[in-house]
């Protein structure tokens, strides 16, 4: 008998109870918060909140993060930059840093994920809409200079494989005008990992990555790249790339040896 089937059905299953539970208890304790001044608040209550959710989530759909390297102290604004490789990498890079994420626009209408992103603050942007991308960098740039964590991925959409493709400059804008550091982070599946994406739609992509075998992410965050002065966004994507791709080659080791 194939327990592909009932393996994607229950973690499915569990990704909407999990989610179901978390988010209104999230929303509940924001509320008694910022109303009666009692509590967590803010930033710390929200990254607590994405890290549990997160975490639970990589355990639902069987996936082991083997990571190296440090995440930096919060004492300023951080543009965590990465490739993408699988809808597993948001919950891998949200457990790590926390902070908001940079996502498609049609996120937002997802069942119970939008809903979700909408509440912790996801940045949302339509790449085909120049008014939107504009908007995306001075919301990106707002949350750097109050000293927040955002992240994004600069190529722009998923890829198979360990290429890096060239870093779209957006998001390093917001970055230079705002003085934050850029934290580049590399990932890497494990060769045969179902959570990888292979030149699918995302709804295929979710399934397969359901009905998958237990695997392994690797996960290199590198050194926070400094803004020199006078520093162009195309410069500091292609340094940003170039470490990524480092990264990237480091995370392959992580889990392939």
């Amino acid at each position: 008998m194939n327990a592909r089937p009932l393996r994607s059905a229950a973690r499915v299953a569990r990704f909407g109870a999990v989610t179901g539970v978390l988010l209104p208890a999230f929303v509940a304790q924001r509320t008694i918060a910022s109303t009666t001044g009692l509590g967590e608040s803010g930033d710390a209550l929200r990254d607590r909140w994405v890290r549990r959710w997160s975490s639970a989530l990589l355990r639902t759909f069987g996936l082991r993060v083997l990571a190296s390297g440090e995440v930096p102290a919060p004492v300023r604004g951080h543009l965590v930059v990465a490739n993408h490789r699988s809808t597993a990498d948001i919950l891998a890079l949200l457990q790590a840093f926390g902070g908001r994420m940079v996502s498609r626009a049609d996120l937002a209408r997802w069942p119970l994920v939008g809903p979700a992103a909408r509440a912790v603050g996801t940045i949302f942007v339509d790449r085909a809409d120049a008014a939107s991308g504009a908007g995306a960098v001075r919301a990106i740039r707002t949350q750097l200079s109050s000293g927040s964590t955002v992240i994004v991925f600069p190529e722009g959409t998923t890829y198979p494989g360990d290429e890096v493709r060239p870093f779209r400059p957006g998001a390093f804008i917001a970055a230079l005008r705002s003085g934050a550091d850029v934290v580049p982070v590399g990932i890497a599946y494990q060769k045969g990992s179902g959570a990888a994406f292979f030149n699918e739609s995302f709804p295929a992509h979710l399934a397969r990555m359901a009905a998958a075998d237990p695997s392994r992410l690797g996960m290199c965050i590198g050194t926070p790249i400094r803004i020199a002065e006078r520093t162009r966004a195309v410069q500091l994507a292609a340094k940003a790339q170039a470490d990524v791709q480092r990264l990237v080659t480091a995370a392959r080791a992580l889990v392939d040896g």
